[in-house]
């Protein structure tokens, strides 16, 4: 009986412990924003990537700033790749970049919730056409050029990803990843 008693007392902790984690507001996740993951991984909910916080949005950039800004590093390595560390955001494509011209912007509506303050985790993936759908059925396209940065993702583990209104290509988003700290163009396709 005391053996039994001992397991309720501890599953009732526990249980306790879960719901006020879920509730806690730094937890990122707004009402009706994030699902759990459909299949029994641990998750990790802290980020591992830009020294473990969430980023600022990027600021925007003046054309003259020319081609994207490398990271420095102290053994004089540079990383051009396109990433956010110390809540800069390297190797953002110049503003007047033809790529990102878009003859209709935001032709499927605007994506409202964006920003540090919203985290997602990918409910589905079309990895031939890079689409991505977030919970409550919200859909992106990463750009042509950005999916051999992200191909290798793990898009369906429940990894945490944010999106950004890209300050510099009217039209365009940015998905970051937490846990990578690297970041794609992708434009959003609706509901």
């Amino acid at each position: 009986m005391r053996g039994q008693s001992l397991v309720l007392l501890g599953a009732g902790i526990l249980f306790g412990a879960t719901g006020v984690y879920a509730q806690h507001p730094e937890g990122g996740h707004p009402e009706g924003q994030r699902s759990e993951p459909q299949h029994a991984q641990p998750r990790n909910d802290v980020p591992r990537a830009n020294q473990g916080k969430i980023p600022p949005p990027p600021a925007h950039r003046e054309v003259s700033q020319g081609m994207p800004e490398a990271e420095r590093h102290a053994n004089g390595k540079l990383n051009g790749t396109q990433h956010v560390s110390n809540d800069h955001w390297y190797g953002h494509d110049r503003p007047d970049d033809k790529r990102y011209h878009v003859d209709h912007p935001f032709e499927h509506g605007r994506f409202e919730h964006f920003g540090a303050s919203y985290r997602y985790h990918i409910e589905r993936i079309d990895r031939d056409h890079h689409r991505f759908w977030f919970p409550g059925g919200f859909y992106f396209q990463v750009a042509e050029w950005d999916w051999p940065i992200c191909a290798d993702w793990c898009w369906d583990c429940g990894e945490d990803f944010v999106v950004y209104e890209d300050p510099d290509h009217t039209g365009w988003y940015m998905l970051y990843n937490v846990h990578t700290g690297a970041y794609v163009h992708v434009s959003y396709l609706g509901l």
